[in-house]
């Protein structure tokens, strides 16, 4: 068969009809080996949009060689050419006399330990390395060789193996089992793609083959511009608080004092998060005013030092200069507190405190070490519900009802420790990319010595829970490093290709 580097889709739609004429069906691999899978794909959908075939795709995954495999291929596996210089060396070679042997250090490294692995070879009294057999057979040089042949391997074990070792790929072939259709002909009609006015005018359009339409054509790429998938579950998330009657706490201050930062919230100053490696504190100026609110001061001072209300406190001599001090905002609950202390000033029907209902989605700060799934700059999505006569299990209730809202399910509630709140529970979602239950919010009933020196009542309970905006991000887009979500390394094409998003249907 000539090659056809140089074939339309047209020319190669015309073979196709040809083809079938002699045999019926046929098999676009066998029929037309050089065409590649975009010629072969344009042509049978030109047939089928006209009747003229029929096909059915054919997905079969090949075995493809690496480069370092063909090379094994050429010259033995690593083991074997390891066991094959330390036998010519009768008396053994040292590991840098077997490197200059070989004159390849990644072979000699990799290939000992696969020799020690099967027992060719072992270390003498003296450190120098030894062929314990005179003669093995090199299998990963044979398998690569049949593999070469005929792009698959049997062995599901052997092959995981050579994956795992990076000497082999997969790749999706995909050929096309192709018959006669309806209308099938010899040859493609002529065919028409505008009515025009002399065609209505004569009544030619009456026999006329018109162009079927494509509907599932792509179009032109447009260009335009588009939401970071960031921003599209975020405006979800927006929605369904809102559904659930919250309103939106303001979050423009990125910086805060360590007082609602971390003391309002019963966060001793011997705290590790307090310490440099865990939260950015600001150089200049480094410490704001007292507020201005000098009982709630002394209440947060008396808290700590030696308890009140019932607590014992930290028993430590607090600090107004710590306490002072200006920092990048570690949590969003530093805004939770501020308007819970703004909320005992306020006044219901029964002359109490009103219930509230509170959220903020916005950018903390900590000076965490980057990973897979942690960022120095992130985004915490917080929620605050503040009533009377709430329980524990009303909150694990409320977390089942909020996250089957963004189709997330099947949660694992774990025990935890926050200073601010008491019961305290980590929030887990199994992450499918990951392959592993991943933390995606925490929560828990904030403690009395939070409340109480705000001047709210005893019997008025507040929920509180916080969750990062990425991780359900990366739940629901599969993404399994956090990096190619935010940050320099996010691909530009990610962001506009990526559909909007529905947190309620899975």
């Amino acid at each position: 068969m000539a090659a056809l580097s140089g074939a339309t889709s047209g020319d190669l739609a015309v073979r196709i009809l040809h083809a079938l004429d002699k045999s019926s069906p046929l098999l676009s691999a066998e029929a037309f080996p050089d065409a590649t899978f975009a010629q072969l794909k344009s042509a049978v959908d030109r047939l089928a949009s006209r009747d003229m075939v029929r096909y059915d795709p054919i997905e079969r995954d090949e075995a493809i060689l690496e480069p370092e495999a063909e090379e094994i291929v050429a010259n033995g596996s690593h083991e074997a050419r390891v066991f094959e210089a330390l036998r010519q060396a009768v008396e053994g070679l040292t590991v840098q006399e077997l490197e200059k042997a070989i004159g390849d250090k990644n072979v000699t490294k990799v290939g000992q330990g696969k020799a020690f692995k099967e027992k060719w070879i072992s270390k003498t009294s003296d450190g120098k390395l030894k062929a314990q057999r005179h003669s093995i057979e090199d299998v990963t040089q044979r398998v690569l060789q049949d593999i070469q042949k005929t792009r698959t391997c049997s062995d599901s074990k052997t092959l995981a193996d050579l994956k795992k070792r990076k000497l082999v790929r997969m790749q999706r072939i995909i050929t096309f089992k192709i018959q006669k259709g309806e209308k099938f002909a010899l040859e493609i009609p002529e065919e028409a793609t505008d009515l025009t006015a002399d065609m209505l005018a004569s009544g030619a359009w009456r026999t006329t083959t018109f162009k079927p339409y494509n509907f599932r054509a792509l179009g032109a790429d447009q260009q335009s511009g588009a939401l970071h998938p960031l921003n599209k579950v975020r405006a979800e998330f927006r929605q369904i608080f809102f559904d659930m009657g919250f309103t939106e706490m303001p979050t423009g201050k990125y910086v805060e004092t360590g007082f609602w930062n971390f003391d309002a919230l019963f966060v001793p100053q011997q705290h590790p998060a307090r310490d440099l490696q865990d939260t950015f504190y600001i150089s200049d100026p480094k410490v704001a005013d007292p507020p201005q609110d000098k009982a709630y001061w002394e209440n947060i001072k008396a808290v700590h030092e030696n308890g009140k209300y019932g607590s014992i406190g930290y028993r430590y001599p607090w600090s107004s200069d710590e306490s002072l001090r200006l920092v990048l905002r570690t949590h969003t609950t530093s805004v939770s507190a501020n308007l819970m202390y703004k909320l005992a000033s306020m006044k219901g029907p029964d002359g109490r405190p009103p219930p509230a209902r509170l959220f903020s989605i916005d950018r903390v700060f900590r000076n965490e070490t980057v990973d897979a799934t942690h960022l120095a700059e992130f985004h915490q999505v917080e929620g605050v519900i503040a009533d009377y006569g709430l329980t524990l299990g009303g909150l694990m209730e409320f977390m089942e009802t909020f996250f089957g809202k963004m189709g997330i399910t099947d949660l694992k509630f774990k025990p935890a420790y926050n200073p601010y709140t008491e019961p305290s529970m980590e929030i887990f979602s199994y992450h499918k990319g990951l392959g592993k239950l991943v933390e995606i919010g925490n929560s828990g009933m904030f403690r009395p010595e939070v409340l109480e020196p705000m001047g709210l009542p005893k019997d008025l309970r507040v929920y509180g829970w916080g969750l990062s905006l990425e991780r359900p991000t990366m739940i629901k887009y599969g993404i399994s490093n956090i990096r190619e979500l935010l940050g320099h390394k996010v691909d530009l094409q990610f962001v506009r290709i990526n559909p909007a998003v529905r947190l309620d249907k899975p």
